[in-house]
């Protein structure tokens, strides 16, 4: 049972289709007290890194996914600002991430890009597997994924990295430290290749 977290940011609905397509079963959080127990948490995000924290706060479910996540060893998987909250902080805000997986979340440099739109990085991307994960099993890693992201997760730590992408830079594009998986990527607008991920992490 995956238990996704609606504290009022993501594309909950859309990843619940996908899982529901699969035949997996999942129920939807809407309070603190129904992550405590859950067997694997799905973090979704859309939006600014401090007025996320701040939505996680405030409604309690930081305090839940710390007991679940740290104590418990629960897997969870954030994606998009769900995955760049994982980090200790973002140059998007001043309020501490969730410190899951070490590392900043960083603005991306437009200097370095030479096509328009330069920023956001928007549509499709190839992945550059670094390690092997249970997490990427029949990914197609030239097809890649579709992102919308302007900042990325700079990680302090090499063996934390799943896969890169190129743009302007390589950067981590998929992160994974014990219990805890990141995609900056949106696997829900990412056809058979997202379906693919979404399905890996439930079998985790």
């Amino acid at each position: 049972m995956i238990t996704i977290i609606d504290y009022g940011s993501g594309n909950i609905r859309a990843i619940g289709n996908i899982y529901d397509r699969l035949k997996i079963d999942y129920t939807i959080a809407q309070s603190p007290e129904q992550v405590l127990g859950a067997e694997k948490l799905f973090l979704p995000g859309v939006g600014a890194f401090d007025e996320t924290i701040r939505m996680l706060d405030q409604t309690g479910f930081r305090k839940a996914l710390d007991k679940e996540v740290l104590q418990n060893k629960v897997p969870i998987m954030g994606i998009c600002v769900g995955m760049q909250i994982l980090a200790d902080s973002s140059e998007e805000g001043s309020l501490p991430g969730l410190g899951y997986i070490k590392g900043k979340v960083k603005q991306i440099d437009k200097s370095l890009l030479k096509e328009k739109p330069k920023c956001p990085h928007m549509g499709w991307n190839s992945v550059v597997v670094n390690r092997q994960s249970a997490l990427l099993d029949n990914i197609e890693p030239e097809l890649g994924f579709y992102f919308l992201h302007s900042y990325y997760f700079d990680c302090d730590h090499q063996e934390d990295i799943l896969t890169t992408t190129y743009y302007g830079k390589s950067f981590a594009s998929a992160v994974h430290r014990d219990n805890v998986y990141g995609v900056q990527f949106h696997p829900e607008k990412s056809h058979h290749n997202g379906v693919h991920l979404l399905h890996n992490f439930a079998l985790l």
